[in-house]
């Protein structure tokens, strides 16, 4: 049983996780979906069930603001047996039209996508230290790259999770445990809806499967699709004061 593969899903509710979690299942994997939204994670769960029979799909609740769950999450993934990973898509995205309007959204969002993320990677990375296996990967955006005008308080949250993210591959790395960075574009989900112009877009089954792909590759850090690579570093190489002048 020590092989045995387990996925926790932490905000196993975006479209994302859900792809990403038919798609680790069907590879075999036992997965723990966590998230608010017990009613829809219940559905995901039965059509993992439907589908793959030999595969285990529990729920469990968990909220990124509420740290009184995330100790007790962890309690529960040390009870499996096997190899524990965790894929983190944790993140809300309000229009930076809506923060300015209502600066009171700050603190939810940057609990979304950064503080909650760390609360609860920092109480399993011992988990996984001591097992001397396993891998994390943490989604974060390009908008993490550079403080564009139309979401630089998620693109700062976002930035964080980066940051982080590298320190724990850094000491996690030294036990054999793999930490990757996603970094998508623009992907067809419910965040990016409001947006008025959606070039570029991803699928969410796409961007799943160009994670997993990354995992396999041993890849540490990796942009999906792989054009905003590129992309992102003329972004990055322009210097601030053309920067200002660019209103994206």
């Amino acid at each position: 049983m020590f092989n045995r593969e387990n996925w926790l899903i932490l905000g196993a509710t975006s479209s994302i996780a859900r792809a990403f979690a038919l798609q680790v299942a069907a590879a075999g994997s036992d997965v723990l979906l966590a998230g608010r939204d017990m009613e829809d994670m219940s559905h995901t769960a039965v059509d993992i069930g439907t589908r793959h029979a030999a595969v285990a799909a529990d729920i469990v609740e968990f909220d990124a603001r509420e740290p009184s769950m995330h100790q007790s999450l962890v309690e529960t993934l040390a009870t499996r047996a096997g190899v524990i990973n965790v894929a983190v898509f944790l993140g809300s995205m309000p229009s930076q039209r809506e923060i300015d309007a209502d600066p009171d959204l700050v603190q939810g969002i940057i609990a979304d996508n950064l503080v909650g993320a760390i609360s609860v990677l920092h109480r399993i990375a011992p988990l996984l230290e001591a097992r001397g296996t396993g891998t994390i990967i943490g989604v974060g955006s390009v908008a993490g790259d550079r403080g564009r005008l139309k979401n630089y308080v998620y693109g700062a949250a976002k930035a964080g999770l980066h940051t982080y993210l590298s320190g724990l591959r850094n000491r996690l790395g030294r036990q054999g445990v793999q930490v990757v960075t996603v970094k998508p574009g623009f992907v067809d989900t419910a965040m990016t809806w409001k947006e008025e112009h959606r070039p570029l877009v991803a699928t969410p089954e796409a961007v799943a499967t160009s994670m997993l792909q990354a995992v396999r590759q041993g890849r540490n850090i990796v942009y999906i699709p792989w054009f905003w690579r590129w992309i992102m570093l003329i972004v990055r190489a322009l210097p601030e004061r053309v920067f200002q002048r660019i209103s994206f």
